[in-house]
């Protein structure tokens, strides 16, 4: 009876589940408009509510993707069908009595980054979440895309499996999967290599100075050092896209894919390709932390508004943490490149004095209203869960290994982590990271997670250091100390930076003022330095600036230099020791340093 039924009920499901095809064509892509087509049968309800997001998992903040939408228009067998918009972002269709559909639109394209769309006479590319709408009840449905070229030969990457026999379409298993596949449409070049048996595909968009087979070895590399810290690949195909330009720099995780942004002419000073080099290891990374072990805040995503956690700390800072680490261990970093970028880091966070006022936890949870939009203030008032989150797993890093003698490390607690959570996709609280990290370590760490993350003491780093034979080392700037940043802007000396408690806070400047003179003598941002260095520590000078077009001048009192920039350096006599624990963190003898 069972066998003789079951096909009929499937049959029925199948004949009233609900189909979705989207068709994206771009007809004029000078115009920067994408035309997006939404097909839809079968939809339950007489009242079809459609929404686009306003934000893209991974990017934390409200970016409104509805204003890039015009010429929203309904209808059934060429018949105009009534809807309204009832907030900024969501739609309505009365569709009574009609069981197919067709919505028509168009995105407006002219924005070049990771998490927006972009189009022109050269590529298309897009994220879901900016295009495609979230149809209310149908998240789960599966959902064809079919991708219309503007010219024959452009070509369409993205990580979807293709539909067979249908040209260029590509299959989404839900809306989840649909928001998480970036397209690159156009004349890209586009590289295939496999890792561990598995196929990958690198798509670049743009001219440059990159060596392609350079750039390949290095990012297989990268693929194998981080699937063995994880026991393997957790997909079948992954694919990279990079978009090369003047002077961008980003990336965006996805769970089969990612998407990166850097400048066209930095891949032959190594420093900037290690840059680079950083950026793949980050965003490759990310597919395990964040896209598959992620907060429980995270866990089911709200596209409709912000999704709070405290714990960003973790996904973002832990990710910068092994972003360096990483290509160290892939050996295309050597470990003095290693120290010396790692001390790039702790120099930006020594100089930020927002890292004395609030705590990375309070950082994650105020992603969507600080980090991506920074005022003059910002660096006085707030610090970055990826910088202050690099240096937190810096220190438990080296906290698990020295109390275990290297037998642990945190690479055990991502590894827990993904096995606890990851692989089942179930998302984890606050308490249960602490948690993991604890059960790693043998230790109570209540202590240090009230001081370093729900807290704002110093971080201790020497103490830290000090047991694989390193200590961090403060240089002192030469000049008396004022406490202000200066950009040149159409050749004004534009202050757009000043710290709090500095003399120059205290003498009344601020950020905006055009800076003038000293003690009635023009100054540029170039010369401020060595103009400083004339003068000792409890001088009085004139500082002559326009504030708000009104000239003024100030009285300041000049204090102390201030170290602007710390280096990571061995030990003179490093112990036995010491030795030992360098070697076992970072690979190599500490005399090679």
């Amino acid at each position: 009876m069972t066998q003789a039924t079951a096909p009929h009920l499937n049959t029925n499901v199948q004949e009233t589940r609900p189909t979705i095809h989207y068709q994206v064509e771009m007809s004029q892509p000078e115009t920067h408009l994408f035309e997006v087509t939404l097909h839809l049968v079968n939809y339950p309800s007489p009242i079809l509510d459609l929404k686009l997001s306003v934000w893209t998992p991974g990017s934390y903040l409200v970016r409104e993707y509805a204003k890039n939408l015009q010429d929203f228009v309904a209808f059934a067998e060429d018949k105009p069908l009534p809807w309204h918009k009832i907030s900024k972002n969501h739609w309505q269709v009365d569709k009574t009595g009609v069981s197919e559909l067709t919505v028509r639109y168009r995105i407006f394209a002219n924005e070049l980054s990771v998490r927006t769309n972009h189009l022109d006479a050269t590529h298309g590319y897009f994220n879901g979440a900016a295009l495609f709408f979230r149809i209310l009840g149908c998240e789960k449905q599966p959902i064809r895309v079919t991708i219309v070229p503007p010219r024959l030969e452009w070509q369409v990457t993205t990580a979807l499996p293709p539909v067979a026999e249908e040209t260029n379409t590509f299959l989404a298993g839900d809306f989840d999967t649909l928001v998480d596949t970036p397209f690159e449409i156009g004349r890209h070049q586009l590289y295939k290599f496999d890792v561990l048996g598995k196929p990958h595909e690198l798509a670049i968009w743009g001219q440059g100075n990159f060596q392609a087979q350079q750039m390949i070895t290095d990012i297989q590399k990268i693929v194998q050092v981080e699937a063995q810290m994880f026991g393997g690949l957790p997909y079948e195909r992954y694919v990279f896209l990079l978009h090369l330009f003047s002077q961008a720099f980003g990336g965006l995780e996805h769970k089969n894919s990612c998407s990166l942004i850097y400048q066209r002419f930095g891949f032959r000073a190594q420093d900037k390709y290690d840059r680079f080099i950083q950026l793949v290891a980050h965003e490759f990374f990310h597919l395990w932390n964040v896209k598959r072990i992620r907060p429980k805040a995270l866990e089911v995503f709200d596209y409709d508004q912000e999704n709070y956690t405290p714990s960003l700390w973790f996904c973002e800072g832990t990710t910068s943490y092994y972003d360096l680490l990483i290509p160290l261990r892939a050996g295309i970093f050597n470990v003095q490149s290693y120290l010396n970028n790692l001390g790039k880091e702790i120099t930006r966070y020594e100089t930020t004095p927002g890292r004395k006022v609030q705590p990375v936890s309070e950082s994650s949870f105020d992603a969507w209203i600080k980090l991506y939009r920074p005022d003059a203030n910002s660096g006085n008032s707030q610090i970055s869960y990826y910088l202050k989150g690099e240096m937190v797993s810096l220190l438990l890093d080296l906290l698990i290994r020295s109390t275990h003698d290297n037998q642990r490390s945190f690479d055990d607690v991502m590894l827990k982590m993904w096995q606890q959570f990851g692989q089942a996709e179930i998302g984890y609280t606050p308490e249960q990271l602490q948690e993991v990290i604890e059960s790693v370590a043998g230790i109570d760490l209540t202590d240090f997670f009230k001081r370093y993350i729900d807290g704002t003491d110093d971080l201790p780093l020497n103490q830290y250091l000090e047991p694989f034979g390193l200590e961090l080392v403060a240089e002192q700037q030469e000049e008396p100390y004022l406490g202000v940043r200066i950009n040149t802007e159409n050749g004004r000396e534009i202050i757009k930076f000043v710290e709090a408690g500095s003399p120059a806070q205290a003498g009344g400047i601020d950020p905006g003022d055009e800076l003038l003179a000293i003690d009635r003598i023009k100054i540029t941002g170039n010369s401020l330095s060595d103009r400083l260095k004339d003068y000792q520590p409890s001088d009085t000078i004139e500082v002559t600036v326009f504030h708000q077009d009104e000239l003024r001048t100030y009285s300041i009192t000049l204090a102390s230099p201030r170290p602007t920039r710390y280096q990571v350096k061995p030990v003179e006599h490093p112990d036995s020791m010491q030795q030992q624990n360098f070697a076992g963190w970072l690979g190599v003898a500490i005399a090679t340093v």
